[in-house]
C-alpha cells in the first residue's frame, strides 16, 4: 500500500514553521544547535504542544530540523554540509574556512610507529621504518565533522610532533620542510560507523560514514602522507570537477548511503 501524504498543516502550525524558519535562514538558529523543550517553545509561540509538534516535523521532514529521541537528545536545527572537494589538494581547516564554517581540532594522539606494510607501501618506505602517526577529530562550527588518522615518514620529516598540530599539516609542512602536495590519489567508500567512531564523531553507532583512504605525494612524486579519514555523510557533501572533450569544466556532488566496514591504516 503506498504511504498516506502527510497532513497539512492548519493556520497555527504554519505560522509557527514559517517564523522557526525565518530564524534558521537568517542564522539568529545556527546549524547544530539545540532548540529548547517542547513545553517552553509552546509558550513562546502561544500555541498547543501538538500544534508545535506539528510545526517542528513539517521542519523535519524538509531537512531543516533533526530530532534524536533518548537521554541527551532533542531537536537540533540541521548543519549546513561541508562540501568536501576531490579536485583541490588543500587542507581541511582552509576549506572549511572558505564555506564559511569556524574549523577547529582536537589532536587525539601522537606517536611514532613502525610502519606496517600498507603504510610503508603507501609511502615508499621499508617495513618497520619509523612513521608518524597522528590522530586527530575535526570540527566544523565546533562539532565533530571528521577523524582523521594520518602517517608522515618520519625521517623526512624528523620534528613533526613537537610543531602545533591543531592546524592545517599540509601548510607546516611548506613552512618548515619546504614540501607541498602536488598530487593526490583518494580511494572513497561508505562504511558503517563501528562503537568508538560513533562516539568521538557525535553521531549514532551504524551510521553512515564517508571512508577517504588518501596517499599525498610532493611535486617529484615522493609520497609525504598515508591516511584514513571518516567524515560523517550527513555532514559532508563530496565534489569533483572533471573537463569533457573540450575542456569544459563539469561539476558532480555526490551523497552515498550505503554500508560496509572500515579499514584502517595499520
Amino acid at each position: 500500500m503506498a504511504a498516506l501524504p502527510p497532513d497539512p498543516l492548519g493556520p497555527a502550525a504554519d505560522d509557527v514553521r514559517r517564523r522557526l524558519l525565518e530564524r534558521i535562514r537568517s542564522g539568529d538558529l545556527r546549524g547544530g544547535e539545540r532548540l529548547g523543550a517542547e513545553r517552553d517553545l509552546a509558550v513562546e509561540y502561544g500555541v498547543s504542544r501538538s500544534t508545535l509538534r506539528q510545526a517542528l516535523s513539517a521542519l523535519e521532514g524538509q531537512g531543516f530540523l533533526r530530532r534524536t529521541p533518548g537521554r541527551g537528545g532533542g531537536t537540533f536545527v540541521t548543519a549546513a554540509k561541508v562540501s568536501r572537494d576531490l579536485s583541490r589538494i588543500v587542507g581541511l581547516p582552509a576549506l572549511l574556512r572558505d564555506q564559511g564554517f569556524f574549523a577547529g581540532t582536537r589532536v587525539l594522539s601522537a606517536a611514532v610507529v613502525a610502519a606496517d606494510d600498507a603504510t610503508a607501501r603507501a609511502l615508499g618506505v621499508a617495513p618497520g621504518a619509523y612513521v608518524h602517526d597522528v590522530v586527530r577529530i575535526r570540527l566544523a562550527d565546533g562539532a565533530p565533522i571528521s577523524l582523521e588518522h594520518a602517517r608522515f615518514p618520519a625521517a623526512r620529516f624528523p620534528d613533526l610532533l613537537e610543531q602545533s598540530l591543531g592546524g592545517s599539516i599540509y601548510e607546516l609542512l611548506a613552512a618548515r620542510y619546504g614540501v607541498e602536495p602536488a598530487e593526490a590519489e583518494e580511494q572513497i567508500e561508505v562504511v558503517e560507523a563501528a562503537g568508538d567512531e560513533a562516539a568521538v564523531l557525535g553521531t549514532a553507532q551504524g551510521a553512515a560514514l564517508l571512508a577517504i583512504t588518501r596517499t599525498t605525494r610532493d611535486e617529484e612524486g615522493i609520497p609525504l602522507e598515508f591516511s584514513y579519514d571518516l567524515f560523517r555523510a550527513d555532514r559532508t557533501a563530496i565534489t569533483v570537477r572533471t573537463r569533457g572533450p573540450r575542456g569544459t569544466a563539469l561539476s558532480a556532488g555526490a551523497r552515498e548511503q550505503a554500508s560496509g566496514r572500515p579499514r584502517r591504516p595499520r
